[in-house]
């Protein structure tokens, strides 16, 4: 079984290097779709045996990846962004995938991380489909925050792919989205959520309010984005200070799902702030009980599983007086993050004391 490597780059003089050479182990093609650099990106990639295609940037992501993959030859096609990576360790793994693949597969997850701390231990992270059957004519869709259309035989790899985000944030995609409205374009109700984000990241709260609640309005959505669109708007009140919105949108959340750790512990923030010590303890540990989806393709903030819930518990139990308690929670915090300045100011604290 070979691999094609598809990527669409523009301007990524600083990083091409480092993706093309942490996976070129694993793949027996790269292809390099060049929508319009002006530094050393395409020279570099050639360097390192890329085949460059230039591409005319049309303001669509997916037209541009969709031309990628049509000059892929190989049986599998593995996909990245410029400043993504794989490690020694996901490289070993890759490797005994692709001695190992049944043909019959048409497509394999891996792990996305997108950030990690100081220590690099992941912090979020989500399911993607990054290796899929050439010969499926797979395609992606959407100008913006494109996605791959998948069926068929689809198995879950724990190949981890590290995203190392170099450029500074930009409205670029904003823009994309506002000219497709000018253009009387209807978004979809996917676009729209995305839309939403991307008004929200740009500070734009009461805009991003009102197409977040026609996005919750919309039927046949994807679970995953109702709940973050939930949380998006609570985050929308948080910053207008409107609690009791912020509130509402916490609570709506619950009606769309099970709880989820991330509203389970804004719910035990809101509790602790109160000093409602047993409702906050309760939805607290409520996060702890909980565990990822494995089949979840959405985004996973591990430390509202782990960390976060462990190091408010100290908290939650040091104000009832419960000092033991307050120890054994501070120390399974420690287990996620070891380094961390309030493990260690709490630790400190309770071997002085």
């Amino acid at each position: 079984m070979e691999i094609s490597l598809c990527m669409i780059v523009k301007d990524e003089s600083s990083v091409i290097e480092r993706c093309l050479n942490s996976v070129i182990e694993v793949v027996d093609e790269i292809i390099i779709v060049d929508t319009g650099s002006c530094d050393d990106t395409v020279e570099k990639a050639k360097a390192l045996g890329a085949i460059v295609y230039d591409f005319k940037w049309i303001n669509d992501f997916s037209r541009a990846r969709n031309f990628s993959f049509s000059k892929a030859t190989k049986d599998y096609i593995l996909w990245l962004d410029a400043d993504d990576i794989l490690n020694e360790q996901d490289i070993c793994k890759f490797k005994f995938l692709k001695e190992n693949l049944d043909i019959n597969v048409d497509s394999v997850t891996m792990n996305y991380i997108l950030s990690t701390d100081e220590n690099g231990k992941y912090l979020t992270s989500l399911k993607r489909n990054r290796l899929v059957k050439r010969t499926n004519n797979f395609k992606w869709i959407g100008s913006v925050h494109e996605y791959l259309e998948i069926y068929g035989n689809i198995i879950n790899s724990d190949i981890n792919i590290i995203h190392k985000k170099e450029k500074e944030y930009s409205n670029r995609n904003l823009l994309i989205f506002e000219e497709l409205i000018s253009n009387g374009k209807a978004l979809s109700a996917r676009d729209l959520f995305y839309y939403a984000n991307e008004l929200f990241d740009n500070n734009r709260y009461d805009e991003a309010i009102k197409e977040y609640k026609k996005f919750l309005s919309m039927k046949g959505t994807w679970i995953e984005d109702v709940l973050l669109a939930c949380s998006k708007l609570a985050d929308c009140y948080n910053y207008k200070n409107d609690i009791e919105n912020e509130n509402k949108y916490i609570l709506e959340s619950f009606k769309h799902d099970m709880p989820r750790p991330e509203f389970c512990c804004r719910l035990g923030y809101k509790f602790l702030q109160e000093d409602k010590l047993e409702p906050a303890i309760y939805w607290y540990e409520t996060a702890i009980n909980l565990v990822p989806k494995e089949n979840n393709l959405s985004i996973i903030n591990h430390d509202t599983y782990t960390y976060l819930p462990w190091i408010q518990l100290c908290v939650c139990y040091f104000k009832k007086g419960n000092i033991e308690k307050a120890y054994m929670c501070n120390e399974m915090a420690a287990k996620y993050k070891p380094n961390d300045k309030y493990v260690r100011h709490n630790r400190e604290y309770f071997n002085n004391n």
